[in-house]
């Protein structure tokens, strides 16, 4: 559930870069209840700063993850930390917390070329 207050609809008005629909397997990793865990995802939507995913597993909002992105333009997945902004069902935002200047870089066209698509 997303929080209270929150509302991931109005979340979308407000944020600093547009988002684009892209279709990814990616794959999570969190710390929980003690150990390392993992689980598989796909993405819905990317933008410079976030990426939104709906995911096998179960993660609550502010919670901190590790995500592999399989990104186009890259020839490696991209990892990075990301936190968990916000939770509709099985559907997650997260915000990326750091990035590289080559991931900065590497989203940042990625996103280019999804908003150049025709």
């Amino acid at each position: 559930m997303a929080s209270p207050g929150k509302n991931p609809a109005s979340d979308r008005r407000s944020r600093r870069y547009p988002r684009f629909a892209i279709d990814l397997r990616l794959q999570v990793r969190m710390f929980q209840n003690g150990e390392f865990r993992s689980c598989w995802g796909r993405s819905t939507e990317l933008g410079q700063d976030g990426i939104g995913a709906t995911l096998t597993g179960e993660l609550e909002t502010g919670e901190i993850v590790s995500l592999d992105i399989p990104l186009p333009l890259s020839p490696y997945p991209i990892k990075v930390r990301a936190i968990v902004r916000y939770r509709q069902g099985l559907r997650y935002g997260f915000e990326f917390l750091t990035l590289s200047e080559s991931q900065r870089d590497t989203i940042r066209r990625v996103c280019d070329m999804l908003a150049n698509k025709t």
